[in-house]
C-alpha cells in the first residue's frame, strides 16, 4: 500500500505516467487501474485486494453419479 501510495503522490505532483510507471516496474494500464481507484475511493482504495471471483461461473448442467 506504501508503494502505491508514493506511485499516486508522484503522479499528483505532476509527473508523467510513463515515466512513473518505468520506474515502479508496473505497465501503465496498472498505473491508470491504481490512480482511478484513488480519485474513486481514496487511499483505502490503494489496499490490497482479494483475487477470490466474486462470484462462481456455474453450468446448467449438472454431472451425472452413473458412468455412462
Amino acid at each position: 500500500m506504501e508503494e502505491r501510495l508514493r506511485f499516486v503522490a508522484r503522479l499528483l505532483d505532476g509527473e508523467g505516467m510513463s515515466d512513473v510507471c518505468r520506474e515502479f516496474g508496473i505497465s501503465r494500464k496498472t498505473g491508470y487501474k491504481i490512480l482511478g481507484r484513488f480519485k474513486d475511493e481514496g487511499v483505502e482504495a490503494l489496499s490490497d485486494r482479494s483475487r477470490r471471483p466474486k462470484r462462481l461461473n456455474r453450468c446448467g448442467r449438472r454431472r451425472s453419479s452413473k458412468p455412462s
